[in-house]
């Protein structure tokens, strides 16, 4: 019998990770939802002989894309879980998210799950990556996902609660594919971050050191981390010493040493969305913009200018 939970799973070209994906729900919900952004492998071929249902939609952004299958898709359960396709259910979390979904939540309207990240085959139990609670189940209708091009989040309209069991995270794929996905999101941080200096940003949460853990940690991000000179290092002190990577070995060091780098990719994205001159070359995210606001102004004014802030 179904548990009265229906699964949502946005791919991209996922052949690798979907599989293990799919398995963890297969026989425990019969309304999987595979949300495809056009795939050129095998994804949609996986889905369809797992007996998943397959939507293709194309890719307007994370949230977009969650938000839409929300409002869009046909589900036939009160409960909704959202998974990426390199994460997995163990059974104990199965049964443990079955018992929620059969109370009705318990007073609950939704749920943080807490990831377990595996790196080539080794849970990485330190470098600031474990715990990591995610709102991933919740009352159909009572959750969203806030408008943010990366790291978005689920904005719930009641009380959340907390699984016990681990949520398995584990991406099949090489570190080929790990460093040209983590490129990409460099960039879409970014332009985040860029917008964030611009006063253009509006993704649901309001940066606070006084309320929850999200908010914490966006006030941070947002107000203190941008300002900080030699970040990546810092990162990089963050992770292996202050957040204990180095216990997790050799696996641990070129986490923390990847993490870094990409947050040099964050630095130097940043600096050259802040500093570019009217009339550089049309690629990418460093296309010209026209400025009208003060700060528009002040920001786009050429490094080295009086007016420039360090």
């Amino acid at each position: 019998m179904s548990v009265p939970v229906s699964v949502l799973i946005p791919t991209f070209d996922e052949e690798l990770n979907l599989p293990d994906c799919l398995g963890s729900v297969a026989g425990w919900s019969d309304d999987v939802w595979v949300i495809d952004s056009f795939s050129r492998d095998k994804t949609a071929e996986i889905a369809r002989a797992a007996g998943a249902k397959l939507v293709e939609h194309a890719f307007e952004g994370y949230s977009q894309q969650k938000n839409w299958a929300l409002d869009t898709l046909p589900l036939a359960y009160p409960w909704v879980l959202i998974l990426d396709a390199d994460e997995r259910l163990t059974p104990e979390l199965a049964a443990e998210i079955s018992a929620i979904a059969q109370a009705n939540g318990g007073g609950c309207d939704g749920f943080y799950l807490n990831r377990r990240f595996v790196f080539y085959g080794k849970w990485i139990r330190h470098c600031g990556w474990y715990p990591s609670w995610n709102l991933r189940l919740f009352r159909r209708g009572a959750g969203r996902y806030e408008n943010r091009e990366l790291h978005e989040h689920v904005i719930l309209d009641g009380k959340a609660g907390y699984c016990k069991h681990d949520l398995i995270h584990e991406d099949l794929r090489d570190m080929s594919e790990w460093i040209a996905k983590h490129n990409s999101y460099s960039s879409k941080e970014a332009r985040e971050q860029y917008r964030i200096l611009l006063g253009e940003a509006q993704t649901g949460f309001k940066p606070s050191l006084f309320k929850g853990s999200v908010e914490r940690k966006r006030f941070v991000k947002e107000r203190i981390w941008p300002r900080l000179p030699g970040r990546a290092f810092l990162y990089f002190l963050y992770l292996y010493f202050f957040r204990l990577g180095f216990l997790d070995g050799k696996h641990g060091l070129h986490f923390c040493l990847m993490h870094a780098i990409f947050e040099e990719f964050n630095t130097i994205k940043l600096w050259e969305l802040r500093h570019f001159k009217q009339g550089a070359p049309v690629k990418g995210i460093c296309a010209p913009r026209v400025f009208t606001s003060p700060i528009k102004a002040e920001i786009a004014k050429p490094a080295g200018s009086e007016a420039v802030q360090r």
